[in-house]
């Protein structure tokens, strides 16, 4: 199933609490079960040319999503990483580059808010705190965000996946 990340579904119910602070930057509640978080993290490092690791950017319990051959645009990784795209937090939260169109239909429609360090103008805009996928609807959801994601740091299109 392909979904339109620019008119994403609404995500049900209320959106989770957040620190709304530059650093941390967390999710405080509707957290994803570990079966979730699992296979969040296997679509993750399946994805070519990913390799995972402790975050060079966030807390070291968060898996770094790096990329061997970065080929996207400076606004594709999470600064001052050139390489980290994404990275998954313990409690399912993912904190994302996407790209620039699709980032205000994400947070219209409850999925994701901006990382508040994304209004600094050294950071890239489209910065964003994707919540935690809380079951196989939301992981459906994450899953096609965070391809595109990897689509942008790659500098992959969707036909050569």
């Amino acid at each position: 199933m392909s979904l339109d990340l620019t008119d994403p579904p609404p995500r049900p119910g209320p959106r989770p609490r957040t620190t709304g602070l530059e650093i941390p930057h967390d999710q405080l509640d509707q957290f994803s079960p570990p079966h979730i978080r699992a296979a969040l993290v296997a679509e993750a490092r399946a994805l070519d040319g990913v390799f995972t690791g402790p975050s060079q950017v966030s807390e070291p319990s968060s898996l770094a999503l790096r990329l061997h051959d970065p080929a996207g645009p400076w606004e594709a990784y999470l600064h001052p990483s050139r390489d980290e795209f994404a990275h998954i937090h313990r409690s399912g939260f993912l904190h994302l580059t996407v790209p620039a169109a699709l980032a205000a239909p994400l947070e219209r429609a409850g999925w994701a808010e901006p990382h508040p360090i994304s209004r600094r103008p050294e950071w890239p805009d489209a910065i964003v705190m994707l919540y935690a996928p809380r079951d196989e609807a939301d992981l459906a959801v994450a899953r096609a965000v965070l391809r595109a994601s990897w689509r942008q740091a790659a500098a992959t299109s969707p036909e050569t996946e």
